[in-house]
């Protein structure tokens, strides 16, 4: 998409055609604007430095490269922000071949598939781009970075024991995923396979299905999961369009606070449905910090701070320092759980 959070999170939450694809690029840079410097965004160094997210319209995403933006500017850089407008892998390639082509210093891209971008990727690289990789990860060999929201086990973690709670150990729960080939989202659904058979055996998954990041197509698998499962007692949904979808069909079906609902959504996409009592707990971290975290990791890559050798440390901006770990991952924090208590605290 934990049972206690750090302090350092808390804190920090309380601080989310190749011709087409060159118009596109040409437009968003009309609109987006850039964040000042010279064309190259910074003297000898290249930080024109473009967020490619897994679709474009997406709440979550509009967050997080806002965070971006953020960082961005304050180093002195080009901010950029492409993407499709469908969250699929091959209209992922156009964009990373095209601003290969246009010479940017950094691709800071959440990925729609592990491997589907791999070629691109590979050929950017070899051009001298640096490539972030944040909230989805692609294979390791073709980025330089992965900056991880929270560790796999963390964030599978917090979800089962949310609805295992409010269900009360027992009965059918299904999973609402984005799409079928989301890197993060299988990485976290077998994790929660694994813990709610070990853990929680009186607890079944009956089902996963996928509303490939869409709105009205997760609002729609919402009503087939009650009409196939009857005995649904509970939906985890590790998708912040899903989770909304979902809560969005439950506030106003006969199910609403008999199938318990919980999963990765922003508070205020689950404010009302929180206060209405459609959703008792769900989570996540700041997307903000998180693009802000993956624009100042482009950044040390650009000036050869790190290179995505464990044990690289760098400066983050307001955030303080980070230390590449395993697998040449930059880690942002644990997740953390939102509720009736404290979701008006929070604003993203």
């Amino acid at each position: 998409m934990l049972p206690s959070t750090t302090r350092r999170t808390s804190t920090r939450l309380l601080t989310l055609g190749a011709g087409v694809v060159a118009v596109a690029l040409a437009l968003t840079a009309c609109s987006s604007g850039s964040g000042g410097g010279s064309a190259s965004g910074g003297g000898d160094k290249n930080y024109k430095i473009t967020f490619l997210p897994k679709n474009l319209g997406n709440p979550y995403f509009d967050t997080s490269d806002k965070g971006g933006e953020t960082a961005v500017k304050s180093f002195g850089g080009t901010y950029n922000q492409v993407g499709p407008s469908t969250a699929t892998a091959d209209a992922q390639v156009s964009y990373i071949n095209t601003l290969t082509q246009q010479q940017v210093g950094a691709i800071v891209l959440s990925a729609n598939d592990p491997t589907a971008l791999g070629s691109a990727l590979t050929q950017a690289k070899q051009s001298g781009v640096k490539i972030v990789t944040f909230d989805s990860d692609t294979d390791a060999k073709y980025r330089d970075v992965f900056v991880n929201q929270a560790t796999t086990e963390g964030i599978a973690k917090v979800q089962v024991d949310i609805i295992t709670k409010e269900i009360g150990d027992s009965g059918e729960v299904a999973i609402l995923s984005a799409s079928a080939n989301a890197t993060n989202q299988n990485a976290w659904i077998e994790l929660m396979k694994k813990d709610l058979a070990a853990d929680h055996p009186n607890v079944k998954l009956v089902d996963t299905v996928y509303g490939n990041d869409d709105d009205q197509t997760s609002f729609d698998k919402t009503a087939a999961l009650l009409q196939t499962h009857p005995n649904l007692k509970g939906i985890i949904s590790p998708t912040t369009v899903g989770v909304a979808a979902a809560a969005r069909y439950l506030s106003t079906s006969d199910a609403k606070g008999k199938v318990k609902l919980t999963g990765l959504g922003t508070p205020n996409q689950m404010r009302e449905y929180v206060k209405d009592g459609t959703v008792d707990e769900f989570a996540l971290w700041n997307p903000e910090d998180l693009g802000y975290l993956a624009a100042f990791t482009a950044k040390a890559l650009i000036d050869g701070k790190i290179t995505g050798k464990k044990g690289d440390s760098f400066e983050a901006g307001k955030l303080g320092k980070f230390t590449v770990g395993d697998n040449a991952t930059v880690l942002l924090g644990d997740p953390f759980v939102f509720n009736k208590d404290n979701i008006d605290k929070f604003n993203f």
